[in-house]
């Protein structure tokens, strides 16, 4: 199993005939460019391609209605100036001969990449299309939108797959109210969009864009509208709005597949919107949904209008689905004020509705903000100065980008292991490096003699295979790695292997551990390492990179732990390497150590060496390799809401860090 792509050429043919400033952006080469960049960088060729196949009228019938396919079947004989008078019937829309083969293609690659997901054909997949889809209503073409390709999708998995579940994101920089009004009172779909908004003055104009739509009737909160009122939001507001607002409504409803509305007109230096995330950002929000559904993720790309920018960001998503790490976020991780506002306002919206965002205490409601502009910025047009300049500052930035990624290039091994000790009875991913060498004897001796607890042969040698593998991480030899250590020498072992990784070059080291597992004593808190023990007596932040929690007892209280605590403090820190251990009495379930390790991947750009006891067992250390190595980790097993003691020590402790990791708020301060 693996990747798929799934792309017709035919979809390159439909393209506008007059003169038409505010559609000429949705292009062919919007599709030509993005594939000729997967092929250079070698991606095309690592996935499983498809030829899209047309969608069937009676499939279309699935959200459309039968006049209006019939509609678009006849503009096949039209000619260029009915063309033109349809398509003046509708907002923003253009019609050529060819657009209702196009567009049967395009839904028809959503459905064919659902079937070959749910089938077990392959782990996920890019649906490459055109025309886009998320503003496409029943009887209305929209914003240069002709079938519903995600709705579509989302339809025919409940129809044909009979999925009970199904999540669908939208991160394209336009609302998808088409999706929206097609599952409204749907509480089988959780619908999540991200849009410009600008309280309303951004296209498309809509109230029902407002973090105050949750759904109708039996769909109310499964709608989830996260506004944006000020442009120039970037990586650090939308991975605050995934891990405050998405992530754990996601985690509770428990999805049995993930569709993705991928437009990346919310990628710097697009016309459309304005926004600044870079590339890389679209690989972080990827592999934050591989979490879900098992891994199961179906991107349908939507919008994306500056080339560059388009074509760089689906190469990072299609990277992250092929299971690489992601390469670590650029920029400053803290979220703007406009931002902090849009998900203060959505989580007080939706927390009637959701267990998992009461769970962090009560959830003001904000008031009409002073930071939101009274004008709406004009829509840059491609022939225009402004959209010039703004193109060169993009470039210039994308182009800094690539450098950045051209210098820190993907590790050949992507995950590799010494367990020894563990016994025949581990089973582990094929691609895994089961590693035997260990790092010189008189180096380990050296590092040993810090610690009478490392004396031992057994001890000695398990060191000497932690500091080959940290060493192969920190060379970019490997990008991840797992050992086993035995119990009495744990705590010793871990503090050698940061020692090791602050002499080898890390800058920001994260240290995350679980279980009985005391901070060195002498580690010098000089903000090149953060210290974060989970199942520590009591919630305690000993001073700004020296925190303890203790280890919810719920499902829900973990969730809680990992998204509103572990992954702000580990995206704020930015750390070039993860330690993760899992000490004496760690408590953690495998799913649980499974689901932190993957998520930990993510911020750190897979730089993650975990270390867990030699008596662990071997299901413990495949679910853990299995993780690092990119797969999806196993579910939690049903909600439990978290216990108001874990709730108020994990609120009482966000709030006492709040002032230094921005990453943790979850709303605007005065």
């Amino acid at each position: 199993m693996g990747t798929a792509l799934v792309y017709h050429e035919d979809m390159t043919e439909a393209r506008l005939l007059w003169e038409d400033p505010e559609c000429e952006i949705e292009s062919p080469e919007r599709l030509t460019t993005t594939l000729e960049r997967l092929q250079q960088r070698g991606l095309e060729q690592r996935c499983l391609r498809l030829a899209a196949r047309e969608a069937s009228e009676a499939e279309l019938g699935l959200v459309h209605s039968p006049e209006y396919v019939a509609l678009l079947r006849g503009t096949q004989a039209l000619g260029t100036r009915e063309l033109q008078a349809l398509s003046r019937q509708y907002d923003a829309i253009y019609f050529h001969p060819s657009t209702f083969h196009c567009a049967r293609l395009a839904a028809g690659a959503g459905l064919q990449l659902v079937d070959a997901v749910l089938t077990g054909a392959v782990h996920n997949g890019l649906a490459l299309v055109r025309p886009p889809g998320h503003h496409s209503q029943r009887a209305a073409a929209n914003g240069f939108c002709v079938f519903n390709n995600v709705a579509l999708a989302a339809k025919h998995a409940q129809e044909k797959h009979g999925l009970h579940r199904i999540l669908i994101v939208d991160w394209d920089v336009h609302h998808g109210q088409g999706i929206q009004y097609t599952f409204e009172d749907d509480p089988s779909i959780l619908y999540f969009s991200w849009h410009r908004y600008e309280h309303g003055r951004f296209w498309p104009y809509l109230r029902e864009s407002s973090a105050y739509t949750v759904g109708q009737g039996q769909g109310r909160g499964f709608t989830v509208n996260l506004p944006w009122n000020q442009v120039g939001m970037g990586n650090a507001d939308y991975v605050a709005a995934f891990l405050h607002v998405l992530l754990p409504v996601a985690f509770e409803f428990d999805p049995e597949l993930v569709l993705v509305a991928a437009g990346f007109d919310s990628a710097i230096g697009d016309p459309e919107g304005q926004m600044q995330a870079t590339p890389e950002c679209f690989a972080h929000l990827t592999q934050l949904l591989q979490v879900l559904a098992g891994g199961r993720v179906c991107a349908v790309l939507e919008g994306g209008y500056y080339l560059e920018s388009l074509s760089q960001s689906v190469c990072m998503m299609v990277q992250a689905l092929l299971g690489d790490p992601a390469p670590p976020l650029s920029g400053p991780m803290v979220p703007h004020h406009s931002a902090l506002e849009s998900i203060q306002s959505v989580r007080a919206a939706q927390a009637p509705h959701w267990t998992s965002l009461q769970q962090e205490g009560p959830v003001p409601v904000p008031s009409p903000s002073n930071h939101s502009p009274e004008w709406r910025p004009a829509t840059l047009l491609p022939g225009g100065s402004e959209f010039k300049t703004a193109a060169t500052q993009a470039a210039a930035a994308l182009s800094s980008l690539l450098d950045q990624l051209y210098l820190q290039p993907t590790p050949p091994v992507r995950t590799a292991v010494a367990l020894t000790s563990l016994g025949a009875g581990l089973v582990l991913p094929p691609d895994v490096l089961c590693e035997e060498r260990s790092a010189p004897q008189e180096e380990t001796q050296t590092w040993a003699r810090l610690h009478e607890a490392l004396a031992k042969e057994e001890a000695l040698t398990a060191l000497g295979k932690v500091l080959y593998l940290l060493d192969a991480i920190m060379d970019g030899k490997v990008s991840s790695g797992l050992a086993a250590t035995p119990a009495l020498a744990a705590a010793a072992t871990l503090d050698v292997a940061i020692r090791r990784g602050l002499a080898q070059g890390a800058q920001r080291l994260l240290c995350v551990a679980v279980g009985q597992l005391d901070r060195p004593s002498d580690l010098v808190d000089d903000g090149r390492n953060l210290w974060l023990n989970i199942r520590g007596k009591e919630a305690a932040a000993l001073s700004t990179f020296h925190v303890s929690v203790p280890l919810p007892a719920t499902t829900g209280g973990f969730l809680s732990c990992v998204l509103a605590l572990v992954l702000p403090l580990a995206y704020g820190f930015q750390p070039d390497l993860v330690l993760l251990a899992l000490g004496p009495a760690h408590g953690l379930r495998d799913p649980q150590a499974a689901l932190l390790a993957a998520l930990l991947r993510v911020p750190a750009g897979g730089r993650v060496l975990a270390l867990v006891g030699a008596e662990s067992s071997a299901q413990l250390a495949g679910v853990l390799a299995r993780a690092l190595c990119g797969e999806a980790p196993p579910g939690l097993g049903p909600f439990s809401a978290a216990s108001p003691e874990d709730t108020r020590a994990l609120v009482d402790l966000r709030g006492r860090l709040e002032p230094q990791w921005k990453m943790l708020q979850v709303a605007a301060r005065v």
